[in-house]
């Protein structure tokens, strides 16, 4: 994931004000305005005569600049720069930053390599861009490949730790958090967007299952349930295996009665199953294939709901290769 820098040189005051609420990870302006930008909001600030500019023109230049980056000095390839080079540095240092003139070469560059540059500094010229720039780079990651399966067994499974994840952000029909009883099966559990007449929408929160699930988080790394902490970064995924952040703002556990869930898919190496404990409540939700959130209660055998399906293996949220079976 790419950190977004914004370029205000010359100052422009207005243009820092949208840069930070726009929620850059920095900002480059000129070394008297540092003072005085660092007082707005707690991030980077450097000073413009502190980056070098380097344009990648020839072989030579790539050199140049790899060499001033291993020696830590703050390196930004200037806008017409080209994929290979950049793959090329990327191969040896993680340190590239490079200049964007629009969301097109913002995005571009967030995504060589299927990892990015460290750190993508936007051009004032960019800055109606600005705010979608900052989303993509930021808060887009990888998409996910969600498989229908279908449900073969639902069953109340008396009480349980149940966690309800908050976020910072309004969640939209069609989204939620992917959860399962192995990391080689989840569901993707819908968020609460839906009203009914007796509970108001709650669009910021994922009634996610019980405390010992899985949950699947950025950059292909797991955690159970009952670790998650208010300030961490949770994976969103919709229907359509499009994913992105969000911040928890507070984690709720709580005893409530639970529904055991169970799936099934066929795949080129035979039929998979997995499950998944679930709050017994009207609110809590599946999706199905259309992205539309089908709750529990109303579940039947052979309904069809979205899932996505792994290899088994993590330590400690890590993937790893080991022979496992989890039942």
């Amino acid at each position: 994931m790419a950190r977004v820098y914004f370029n205000c040189t010359p100052f422009d005051k207005g243009l820092v004000t949208l840069a930070l609420e726009s929620g850059v990870d920095g900002l480059v302006v000129p070394g008297s305005h540092v003072e005085q930008t660092a007082a707005l909001a707690r991030c980077d600030v450097w000073a413009e005569e502190t980056v070098t500019r380097l344009t990648l023109a020839s072989k030579i230049d790539e050199q140049t600049a790899l060499e001033a980056m291993k020696t830590g000095e703050r390196v930004v390839l200037a806008r017409g720069w080209e994929v290979i080079p950049i793959e090329n540095l990327l191969a040896q240092c993680d340190q590239v930053l490079v200049e964007a003139g629009g969301l097109d070469e913002a995005r571009l560059a967030a995504g060589i390599l299927e990892r990015g540059v460290q750190g993508i500094v936007v051009l004032p010229e960019a800055a109606a861009d600005l705010k979608n720039i900052v989303s993509q780079c930021k808060l887009a990651q990888t998409p996910e490949t969600l498989t229908p399966c279908v449900i073969t067994r639902v069953r109340p499974a008396g009480l349980g730790h149940r966690v309800c994840a908050d976020t910072l952000s309004l969640l939209r029909r069609g989204q939620g958090m992917l959860v399962g009883n192995s990391s080689a099966f989840t569901f993707l559990v819908h968020a609460e967007t839906e009203h009914n007449e007796y509970v108001a929408a709650r669009p910021f929160r994922i009634n996610a299952g019980a405390v010992h699930a899985y949950t699947r988080l950025p950059r292909d790394k797991t955690t159970y349930l009952g670790e998650l902490a208010a300030g961490q970064e949770v994976l969103i995924v919709d229907a359509g295996g499009q994913t992105s952040l969000a911040t928890l703002g507070r984690v709720k556990i709580e005893v409530r009665p639970m529904l055991l869930i169970e799936a099934s898919a066929r795949t080129e190496r035979g039929p998979v199953t997995g499950t998944v404990f679930l709050q017994n409540a009207e609110t809590i939700r599946l999706t199905t294939p259309d992205g539309t959130p089908v709750s529990v209660v109303s579940l039947k055998i052979n309904d069809t709901v979205l899932c996505r399906l792994d290899e088994a293996g993590r330590h400690f949220g890590m993937r790893i290769r080991e022979e496992i079976r989890e039942v």
